[in-house]
């Protein structure tokens, strides 16, 4: 039977290329590491392959992981919209949204799920399963000799009774469990080996890499946005845990303070969230009859050359989630030195700290609040965009991500 299962191609990259951004001790532990992992059959699973955080976590840690010699592979599921609603209700339920859950969708569920495992017939010795939408996977296929590994990029503080209880009797077939933090475990996971490994952007990749300022500008201007006055930007999926709403009257009300400043939402539609578009016409709808209230999508050609050039230019970069799993985008805008306004949500706060990077807010006011006091301050606002990258480069880069999985690969075997 031929394989439904898409496998998503990677570039190549080098652990070696890293060596001028992070720590020559670093290094040393990653090869260290991999030494024991080599010829490792290694299989990451996911939902899609472009549009979210872990699409772009696997684009860079494949190509790395096959660099240190492990025989590493990206597929991702076949499934259609119907699927996608279901488990796009499913990862808002387990962030804490009200959902009753059907017995249709939970057929729709298993039904996906068992024709995803059926066409999985490569043999591997450890598959790491990204997220809700795959879970049940090796319930339904078998192990099969294999290490399962369920890595869920959400917040799980509060999840939804109803599903959660469906879900966790597939989670317990797991080998091990990785989670971004330590509030994010559910107390009966009933999974023997829990990992708590953050993760991290790629400095080199096209929305992280330098790219010169004047090119920035010329990116910026060229889509409609004036490069000569303020601009306060927030790149995330368009996603209600997102706030853009919020986004939007924080930003008016900066405005009364700065008539000249500009807002960009900047998202990426993801096949897997068919929920998008409708956030996407409703902010679209909010902010209609302001011109200096943009908002760009990848279907429109704003992708990640154009975010970088965003996160570059902004005065401010905001992220104003309600809850988060990690939130990559706050890295990411650190990284290029510019400070951050965000919710003090899921992993934010341990990417920024308040008063020293940013600052983290808990409503619209203080979110307003905290832009003007950067957009006066520039001088400060500068201290703590440096301030930012360094912790960035300490904490939140790739090689720190892959050293991680490492350790937590050899301890399952």
């Amino acid at each position: 039977m031929a394989s439904m299962l898409h496998e998503v191609e990677v570039g190549s990259q080098s652990l070696a290329s890293y060596a001028s951004l992070v720590d020559q001790a670093l290094i040393d532990e990653i090869l260290e590491l991999a030494k024991g992992l080599k010829g490792c059959r290694l299989l990451h699973l996911s939902a899609t392959s472009y549009g979210g955080g872990v699409a772009e976590l696997l684009r860079s840690e494949v190509p790395l992981q096959r660099d240190l010699g492990l025989h590493a592979d990206w597929k991702v599921i076949h499934a259609d919209e119907k699927f996608f609603s279901v488990t796009k209700a499913f990862h808002n339920a387990l962030q804490g949204a009200e959902y009753t859950l059907t017995e249709e969708a939970k057929e729709t569920y298993l039904t996906y799920n068992t024709r995803n495992a059926q066409q999985l017939e490569e043999a591997y010795d450890c598959i790491i399963v990204h997220d809700p939408q795959p879970a049940a996977i090796p319930a339904l296929r078998g192990k099969d000799g294999s290490k399962w590994v369920w890595r869920c990029h959400i917040d799980t503080s509060y999840p939804n009774p109803q599903v959660w209880a469906f879900l966790k009797p597939f989670i317990a077939f797991y080998d091990g469990v990785i989670f971004t933090m330590g509030q994010f475990v559910p107390s009966d996971i009933g999974v023997r080996e829990v990992a708590l490994i953050a993760p991290a952007i790629d400095p080199l990749a096209p929305k992280n890499m330098d790219i010169p300022l004047e090119m920035c500008r010329r990116i910026i201007n060229s889509i409609g946005v004036d490069v000569d006055r303020p601009l306060i930007t927030q790149v995330s999926r368009f996603d209600p845990w997102k706030d853009p709403c919020g986004v939007v009257d924080a930003y008016r009300i900066a405005k009364k303070e700065f008539p000249d400043l500009q807002l960009a939402m900047v998202g990426s539609m993801a096949l897997d969230d068919p929920e998008s578009w409708r956030i996407y016409s409703m902010i679209r709808e909010y902010v209609q009859d302001d011109k200096d209230a943009h908002v760009f999508t990848n279907f429109i050609g704003v992708g990640n050359v154009e975010v970088n050039a965003f996160q570059r230019l902004s005065q401010v970069g905001v992220q104003k989630s309600i809850r988060e799993g990690f939130g990559l985008v706050v890295s990411e805008t650190l990284w290029k030195g510019t400070p951050m306004v965000a919710g003090r949500a899921g992993g934010i706060p341990i990417q920024l700290e308040d008063g020293v990077s940013g600052y983290l807010i808990d409503n619209v006011e203080q979110c307003a609040d905290r832009i003007i006091d950067l957009l006066k301050d520039r001088d400060l606002a500068r201290k703590m965009g440096e301030r930012g990258r360094e912790k960035v480069r300490r904490e939140f880069l790739m090689p720190r991500l892959v050293r991680d999985k490492l350790a937590f690969l050899r301890s399952l075997h």
